[in-house]
């Protein structure tokens, strides 16, 4: 197929894998993240597994004039960007909203939200999407978006103005041939968890014991499986949780 997808927060998790599922698939891809070295390795990888175009800039979302200078390198650099995908974020703390460190709570909106916006109001304008008409826009989001939790208000909060923005998004791109989706994942085995406990590995590790969690590469696939729908069909969100994960923290644990 030969698309050009643009990934953003591409170094790990959902992002990772995401990036050599379309390689895998024959597109190019455009990867973007903070660490340069964990980007030359994975394009290294790439290009040793797959031949297909990987291109690599260092990113950081929530800076809105380097989002407005790399993403017009990137368009010289490739024409147009075929598909979107805004999968940085993260989540930090697991606090009382009252008691919450405000710079934790800054970083989760500028990283969730402003990002997301900064990199989209980007792209979609350019040449690649509305005034080409055609591309697809994949925001991930979290079941967190929809079901709130004890210690998350605002990272609920922000994935909830994910799953909110990708809808107005779609309401005000109707006359375009431009999709945009909204991926729900549940609970994924990632780095997420160690993040959010600002790198405390044995808290991290708490919240996969007892369940099968999600990988990575299921959301990745899942992804890529909604990219590759006809050009008529357009799945506006999809949620995926683990099999004994009922809402977004009501999960069923083994002994």
């Amino acid at each position: 197929m030969n698309r050009n997808v643009f990934i953003t927060g591409a170094t790990s998790g959902i992002g990772k894998e995401t990036a050599y599922a379309f390689a895998k698939n024959g597109d190019n891809v455009i990867l973007c993240a903070r660490n340069l070295e964990k980007l030359k390795e994975i394009k290294a990888d790439i290009d040793r597994k797959y031949g297909t175009n990987a291109y690599i800039f260092v990113l950081d979302v929530t800076k809105y004039n380097d989002v407005v200078k790399f993403t017009k390198k990137i368009l010289e650099d490739v024409k147009k960007v075929d598909v979107l995908i805004n999968n940085a974020g993260l989540a930090l703390g697991l606090d009382k909203f009252q008691d919450y460190d405000i710079v934790d709570i800054e970083q989760m909106i500028n990283t969730n939200v402003k990002g997301l916006l900064y990199v989209t109001r980007q792209i979609l304008p350019s040449p690649s999407m509305v005034a080409n008409d055609e591309g697809h826009i994949i925001n991930i989001g979290s079941t967190a978006g929809i079901y709130a939790y004890a210690g998350a208000a605002v990272y609920c909060a922000t994935k909830s103005a994910v799953k909110v923005l990708s809808d107005g998004i779609r309401i005000d791109t109707i006359d375009k041939n431009i999709k945009v989706t909204t991926v729900q994942p549940g609970i994924v085995e990632t780095n997420f968890s160690n993040v959010r406990f600002h790198g405390n590995m044995e808290q991290a590790k708490k919240v996969y014991e007892g369940v099968e969690a999600l990988k990575p590469e299921d959301i990745a696939n899942t992804i890529l499986y909604i990219a590759n729908q006809p050009k008529h069909v357009q799945i506006s969100d999809i949620t995926i949780m683990a099999t004994n994960q009922a809402t977004g923290f009501n999960i069923y644990r083994k002994k």
